[in-house]
């Protein structure tokens, strides 16, 4: 393992979290639209307890859709107050309307991202990812889809033993930060590249460790010297009642398609969080998520909304699961509201443990704010008995 040389302001923010001085600090950045400013919210909150920025304190940040545009400001040097303001500007050109006409499902893409695409060319200009590297030092992981070789994109830049790496270190940054977005129906794919979070990666913390470890990274992350920070957007918690499965509201190809579209990055992102705490490997894993439902909300502590003016509300513990499950991606009204849950959630964080270790104080060590509904004592009785299934539909 190549040693890590910490700076006086390192150490410090060492201890002040509670990591391993011998350790590797990787930082990784879920996708989720709008939501990734409740991200913003928690990673503030980190750079104060650390008392140095984000790419001062974190070797490798990795990130997804927003939480690759989130990781790319971040290699560019940018800390999380000035992304916040950045954020708010960029993620409200992204979701402007490509036409009066222009629907998701009836006429995609719902969006045009020539805004985006300016302001973000007038902010960091076409820098590529080597010179983001080399103006902070920051290993950088954003990921995409390749639809043309059909595989998952890591646009890699680690350096390594003096020398920089990575198949896509001369890529314009604002290219990469582009390509992660594109969501399909949403955007314009770039050309042969959607956004990162239509594979297995829109939560990017396994594709950060084994890029580290075993490839782009090898020798200078060792899996037993890394902690990870895997920051969450907000989830949504679907729990679908067997009458509705059977008979959903509307369209059954339509519920299906959205529920699938939902759960497949939702299981992935939990399968790589129950390997990491599964004690298979000795990472210093901590991973801060919350679903967004009223079970959730009623755990953190209660803000005053009244000033929002966007629901009838006047506290995050008055909402209700219909406000709550309707936050969509795209829906920029949301900021504030997001912004509210956010920091509600760095002060429950800050009561419990301060990021110091993992949020998972929970009889089956999964996230303690993601909602479970423990419903398996109500199925289990029925799936032994062949009247059951006999008498449900085929």
């Amino acid at each position: 393992m190549t040693p890590k040389q910490l700076t006086p302001q390192q150490q410090q923010a060492y201890d002040n979290l509670k990591v391993d001085k011998n350790n590797r600090l990787v930082l990784s950045l879920d996708g989720g639209g709008v939501r990734g400013i409740l991200t913003l919210q928690l990673l503030k909150k980190i750079e104060e307890i650390a008392g140095i920025p984000c790419f001062e304190l974190f070797d490798l940040v990795a990130g997804t859709s927003t939480g690759g545009i989130i990781a790319g400001l971040i290699s560019s040097g940018k800390t999380a107050v000035e992304i916040e303001s950045l954020y708010k500007q960029f993620v409200s050109k992204v979701f402007l309307k490509r036409g009066i006409l222009a629907n998701q499902f009836l006429n995609p893409p719902a969006y045009d991202k020539k805004n985006f695409r300016s302001a973000l060319k007038a902010l960091i200009g076409n820098i590529t990812l080597e010179e983001a590297h080399k103006t902070t030092g920051v290993d950088l992981l954003i990921t995409a889809k390749d639809v043309t070789d059909n595989e998952e994109t890591f646009f890699t830049c680690f350096e390594n033993n003096g020398t920089i790496n990575g198949t896509y270190k001369d890529a314009l940054l604002r290219t990469v930060m582009e390509a992660t977005m594109s969501a399909p129906t949403y955007f314009h794919p770039l050309e042969r590249f959607i956004d990162g979070g239509t594979t297995t990666y829109n939560n990017p913390t396994t594709a950060a460790f084994l890029e580290a470890v075993c490839y782009s990274g090898s020798g200078k992350y060792v899996a037993d010297n890394m902690t990870i920070f895997s920051m969450g957007t907000g989830r949504k918690v679907q729990s679908v009642t067997p009458e509705r499965a059977a008979e959903p509201k509307g369209l059954d190809a339509y519920f299906w398609l959205m529920y699938v579209m939902d759960e497949s990055g939702q299981d992935a992102s939990s399968m790589q969080s129950d390997i990491f705490r599964s004690g298979f490997l000795k990472t210093d894993f901590r991973r801060f998520q919350i679903s967004l439902d009223t079970f959730a909300i009623h755990k953190i502590p209660d803000r005053d909304i009244k000033a929002l003016n966007i629901t009838n509300a006047d506290w995050l513990s008055e909402l209700t699961m219909e406000e709550l499950s309707a936050i969509q991606m795209d829906d920029v009204s949301k900021f504030d509201l997001l912004t509210e849950i956010g920091q509600a959630m760095v002060e429950y964080i800050m009561i419990k443990n301060k990021f110091t270790r993992d949020l998972n104080d929970t009889p089956s060590k999964r996230d303690e704010l993601v909602t479970a509904f423990n419903g398996v004592p109500q199925i289990k009785p029925k799936v032994k008995l062949a009247s059951w299934i006999d008498s449900e539909p085929s």
